[in-house]
């Protein structure tokens, strides 16, 4: 993989971190603005990146086979099309866009280009979460779902006072919904799939979610997600079946150690992670499926994808969040 980064962020520094371990990815180049350029080229000299680009067409033009998009999420869709449209394959940070009307253009286009286009979201490929996955028959008939991430955002003090960052602003399709809940209706819509009724309680301050309660009805059991980025509590995940329950104090971005609780009163502690940052598993597995030519595969998670992005679209559309790319939005 031949990768060509968009974005010299946060998210970015830390993608950076795991490289050593992607045996087959050359970094072919980073874009961003100059804003950002001292931090390019920090991370160009850090990680042997060939190349610096502050015009996207330009990157699109190289050599690069990949591109990684890790800018606002409002950007998301405008700069995946552009990598598609010029026969890039594509890695989109969560959420893949803004909206499903968006998620569906993407996933029409790569299609018909025959491109791979992923999501990166780290639960989906991590091994305790497959484990789970496993697991969930002996849990017996699933009553209750139930997923708390709740962190206390260091940009919030600053947005009470006035200085509204993107995480916080409708402009950028910001808020806890698509920042932290997206994280908990990936890991229930995986094990799960889609539910047959969204419902989406938000505590909203200047026209953004601050936190908020998701409810899906999956008819036999339902399951609430919880995000918050105005108020913290101890992170908790819970699968309650009639038979025991798994137990998972961690972020269900993170995945980590778990527990299986049977009303025979047995448990046991399980780990099956087999490294200790979050996005490896992901990005091995994408590299992967491009250099084995899995479509199927890679459409098989893309159409996950669509339905955590119809999932949150409706949501916000309920609890009255509106981005400007809802415009003409059809639900």
């Amino acid at each position: 993989m031949k990768l060509g980064i968009i974005g010299a962020g946060m998210i970015v520094k830390d993608f950076l971190t795991i490289t050593p371990y992607l045996k087959d990815l050359q970094l072919a180049g980073i874009c961003g603005t100059e804003k950002s350029k001292a931090s390019m080229i920090e991370f160009k000299n850090k990680y042997q990146i060939k190349n610096i680009y502050y015009n996207y067409d330009e990157l699109l033009n190289s050599e690069v086979d990949t591109i990684y998009i890790a800018v606002p999420n409002n950007l998301h869709f405008e700069f995946a099309k552009k990598a598609l449209e010029a026969n890039k394959n594509v890695i989109i940070e969560k959420p893949i866009t803004s909206t499903y009307k968006e998620a569906v253009i993407l996933s029409d286009l790569a299609k018909e280009k025959q491109l791979f286009i992923f999501e990166a979201i780290t639960n989906q490929y991590l091994p305790n979460y497959k484990k789970i996955k496993e697991l969930l028959p002996s849990l017996g008939n699933i009553k209750i779902v139930q997923c708390n991430y709740s962190q206390y955002s260091s940009r919030y003090d600053s947005f009470k006072a006035g200085n509204i960052l993107p995480a916080f602003d409708p402009k950028f399709s910001g808020g806890a919904l698509m920042d932290l809940n997206i994280y908990n209706i990936h890991y229930v819509v995986g094990l799960f799939g889609k539910p047959k009724n969204v419902e989406y309680y938000p505590n909203i301050e200047k026209g953004i979610d601050t936190s908020g309660i998701l409810l899906l009805d999956y008819g036999t059991f339902k399951s609430i997600c919880i995000g918050a980025k105005d108020c913290k509590a101890p992170i908790a995940n819970n699968i309650q079946g009639d038979k025991g329950c798994i137990y998972q104090n961690t972020p269900t971005n993170v995945c980590s150690n778990f527990e299986l609780i049977m009303n025979d009163g047995t448990s046991f502690n399980i780990n099956e992670n087999n490294y200790e940052h979050r996005m490896i598993n992901e990005f091995i597995e994408f590299n992967d499926m491009i250099k084995n030519n899995n479509l199927n595969k890679c459409y098989e998670m893309l159409e996950h994808s669509l339905i955590v992005s119809e999932v949150q679209t409706i949501a916000r559309y309920k609890g009255g969040i509106k981005f400007p790319a809802d415009v003409d939005i059809e639900l």
